[in-house]
This record gives C-alpha cells, structure tokens and sequence, in this order.
C-alpha cells in the first residue's frame, strides 16, 4: 500500500490535501505533514492543502486557496476522515485520481485507493509510517513535517492517555522529537484558551450532569454560547472538561449551532459509543465519536441509547 501511494504521488504534477471539516489536530497535521513531505522529496511538484480554517489551529498551519481549475488532472488525497459527507471542500470529487488514507472504522471506503489502519493511533501515524518507507526513495523528515505529526499524534492519543497509544506510537513519537522542535511553545498554543472560554468552562463545571449509569451530559444552547460569546467550533475545547469525574464511564456534549442543528460531540473511558454516532449522522472512534442531532428532542433518544450503552457494562 505505501509504495502505490508513493508511486502516485510520482505520476502527478499537482497533489491536493483534503482532510474532515472542523479539523482536530490530527486532521490539520496528517494533511499538512503530508503535503511538506511531498515538497521536501520534490519541489517541482505543485501541492496544496484545502478546507475550511480553524482559528484554534492556524499555528500548526493554514489553508490554500486555489481555483475550481487547478483540479483538473489532479491527485487528491483525503486524510483522517472516514465517510465522504465529512470531507471539507466538495471539489474533492472532481480529482482524477483519488486516495483515502485513514484510521477511523472504514465505514465508507470511497476513493480510487484506499489506505486504512485502525490500529493506527491517529492518521498522523500512519503519514509517519508512509514517511519511513518512502526514505529509501528520497523522503526525509524537516522540523517542520516532525512538529505536525507530532501535534497529530498528541491531539488524536489524548497526549498519550487513551489505549490508542501503543508501542508504535511512542517509537514514531521518539523519532519525531528528535528533530528539537519547540515543545514547550506547542503545548502553550495547543492548550491557550481566552478568557471568554475559560469563562464558559466555568459555567460547563457547573451545570453539567451525571445520570447513574456513569453518563455525563452537558447542553450548550445557542442563547448560552452568546451569552459567553463562544462558537460552536471553540467550545470543542471543553469536551473533556468534567471527564476525570469519579464513575465517570462516558459522556456527551450537545452543542446548538446557528442553524438550529446540535452538535454530539461523545467520549468514554470504556462504552464503544461510534455505533450509536454512526445511527445519528456520524462516526468515529469507539471511545471518541461526533453526530448530529436535528433537534433538542433527538438529543433525548441519544441520551436514552447512550443511558442503556454504559447500564450494559
């Protein structure tokens, strides 16, 4: 599978990056990593990353813009994102050739080729992993490139904490400091958060509840995140703020977006809660997933299966 990457790569001139909508970490730096390595190993070829911006994430990188035109005869490559609803800029559709490469359930395998690993801890380990087999043809790894899959591989393990995080991830993960990137300096930007959302935090802490099965919820509305001035998108920086919570077993955050649909974000320390994602417009990771719920009384039928998920044990 690496080297048919790495032998298309090698056929085309112009390679565009997608990644999923509201990118994470892992999202920004598989695509971003992907596409410094390809113009570390040739400058000659024309690569370009797409997709919406996140303003929580533009110090890892930003986005190109670039024409309706520059598709045409082109390589597309989508990263970290595991249905094809989910993939930022629709022009994705419109490559001459194109290629998946995740590590989320493969829950629809689109493309022309398809790369998944879900024994992966995050799609930045598996860029790193394309990485070590291309060296033998001329890929190296700059600061740069080290410090995105770094940030990936931080975001998507939880800076280590969850199970996803094995052997190989600490290998690759050991590899990549090598190249003394500042550390300090991407902590301090990963974690920042202004005071409006600290603020919000606060108000999370305090009205969140826990239901007897070990289920924690938390309801944003649109009237409270303008109340503390917060997005829907800067709020995901609190999905795990009453996660260490005794009895803890898993957890949802329901958040109202300016059209009138939620957001579901879900997490657990054990309950596989992607199925249920999946039944609500979604997917994911067996412990960490999102959906969409059209309405406050469907977060209710979430909120039932989600009950009877961790009363099972």
């Amino acid at each position: 599978m690496h080297e048919q990457i790495i032998s298309k790569i090698n056929d085309y001139d112009t390679i565009i990056i997608h990644r999923h909508e509201r990118p994470d970490p892992d999202a920004i730096g598989s695509q971003v990593a992907l596409a410094t390595l390809i113009k570390d190993y040739d400058a000659t070829k024309n690569v370009y990353v797409v997709g919406e911006e996140e303003p929580s994430l533009t110090f890892l990188a930003t986005m190109d813009t670039i024409s309706d035109a520059v598709y045409d005869g082109a390589l597309v490559i989508v990263c970290d994102t595991a249905n094809s609803e989910r993939i930022s800029d629709k022009r994705y559709q419109s490559a001459d050739y194109l290629i998946k490469i995740d590590h989320h359930p493969n829950e629809e395998p689109y493309g022309d080729l398809v790369w998944v690993d879900t024994q992966a801890s995050s799609t930045s380990e598996m860029i790193y992993e394309l990485f070590e087999h291309g060296m033998k043809d001329g890929f190296r790894l700059s600061q740069e490139t080290a410090l995105l899959l770094y940030a990936g591989i931080v975001g998507d393990t939880g800076r280590f904490r969850y199970p996803n995080t094995t052997a190989k991830t600490l290998r690759y993960t050991s590899e990549l400091v090598k190249e003394n990137f500042d550390q300090t300096a991407f902590y301090s930007s990963l974690y920042r958060k202004e005071l409006k959302l600290t603020r919000l935090e606060g108000y999370v802490l305090q009205h969140f509840h826990v239901l007897d099965s070990g289920l924690g919820i938390m309801s944003l509305t649109k009237d409270i995140l303008q109340q503390f001035d917060v997005t829907t998108s800067e709020s995901s920086q609190l999905v795990n703020a009453f996660s260490d919570v005794e009895g803890m077993r898993a957890w949802v955050f329901f958040v109202e977006e300016p059209d009138g649909n939620i957001r579901v974000r879900l997490r657990s320390k054990g309950p596989h809660v992607n199925e249920i994602a999946t039944r609500y417009r979604g997917g994911g990771h067996p412990l960490a997933s999102g959906a969409k719920a059209s309405s406050w009384e469907e977060t209710e039928e979430i909120i039932r299966e989600l009950d009877e998920l961790c009363l099972q044990g």
